[in-house]
């Protein structure tokens, strides 16, 4: 099976309005900067997004939401982005928040093929609304749903043609569960590597997950915040 494809645009064929879709990535570090801009550009909209956050105003998650094509968002920290807090104050935007420990292993779960689990965050929070509760050595635990997307998209710093990838730093953080949990993975590397190129021991999602590889391009890797010492 060859899984490699040439560009962001080939990649993302067969994504369509209203998929659920989950995207790598921890702030600003280690998101699918080609493919959000392919997403873009494609128009696709009514999109249900997972992603631990919400981009900033002109950059990642944030370019999907000034185009309106988010219907909802489930994440966990979303505190940089204006445009996400005007869309949910003027319910323009269905916003689910997730506890990020949650999150991930909801994603993970997904994954893993796990269709629930119990956890104690969010008890006696508007987190546990509606939610079964149950009390597991003396502690009440929230019942959790685990998540699975009709597409999952990551970035990884180095892949193999066969899918293997390779996450650095900070960016493993969230891209390694989604990988697992999308009907359709697909993966954009800064480096993209002949199979058997990559020591099997460093391998963060191995290749059986992903069904889709590209070397992306011009990564602009914004920081958030940038704090400078004088």
């Amino acid at each position: 099976m060859n899984k490699v494809v040439s560009n962001a645009r080939e990649a993302i064929s067969g994504l369509e309005s209203g998929m659920t879709i989950l995207l790598g990535g921890f702030g600003l570090c280690g998101i699918p900067e080609n493919c959000i801009s392919a997403m873009v550009e494609s128009n696709v909209n009514n999109l249900t997004c997972v992603s631990n956050n919400a981009g900033v105003d002109d950059f990642g998650l944030g370019l999907l939401l000034q185009q309106r094509q988010i219907k909802k968002m489930i994440s966990s920290y979303v505190g940089e982005n204006a445009e996400f807090e005007r869309q949910l104050l003027a319910g323009e935007l269905q916003v689910e928040l997730i506890p990020q420990g949650t999150l991930a292993e909801r994603c993970r779960a997904g994954g893993a093929g796990i269709p629930a689990f119990y956890v104690p965050a969010g008890y006696g929070t508007e987190v546990a609304e509606g939610k079964e509760v149950r009390s597991f050595n003396g502690k009440p635990h929230l019942l959790e749903h685990a998540i699975v997307g009709d597409f999952a998209i990551v970035k990884a710093w180095k892949g193999d043609t066969h899918g293997n990838l390779i996450y650095r730093a900070t960016a493993n953080n969230f891209n390694q569960p989604m990988a697992t949990a999308g009907k359709i993975t697909i993966a954009e590397v800064e480096e993209l590597v002949p199979a058997g190129a990559l020591d099997p021991a460093q391998i963060h999602t191995p290749g059986i997950f992903v069904q889709r590889i590209f070397a992306g391009k011009n990564y602009e890797k914004r920081i958030e915040k940038l704090t400078e010492r004088a």
